[in-house]
């Protein structure tokens, strides 16, 4: 308590007194290579559902859809090799 105003003690009250990037300022945080990986893997799949959903309302028989999908994988994973090794 500052001059009779505030809280009596920090119990109770969720604050620390730390802000959160107190310590971490002018320190860069390094991409995790598994994450990142994830995360394309993850965008590769919802590209492909999309995809999916579009060919059903097109009307495309199964086998159709699951050969387009297919192709529509390996072009995709091969944008993905090429634009990651542009980046490294």
């Amino acid at each position: 308590m500052y001059n009779g105003v505030g809280l009596q003690t920090a119990r109770g009250s969720g604050m620390n007194g730390f802000e959160d990037d107190q310590f971490t300022v002018g320190v860069s945080k390094k991409h995790n290579k598994a994450i990142l990986e994830h995360e394309h893997k993850r965008q590769i799949h919802l590209k492909l559902a999309i995809l999916e959903d579009k060919l059903v309302d097109q009307g495309y028989s199964d086998a159709e859809i699951a050969q387009k999908l297919e192709e529509a994988r390996v072009n995709l994973e091969v944008a993905a090799a090429a634009n990651e090794e542009s980046v490294v």
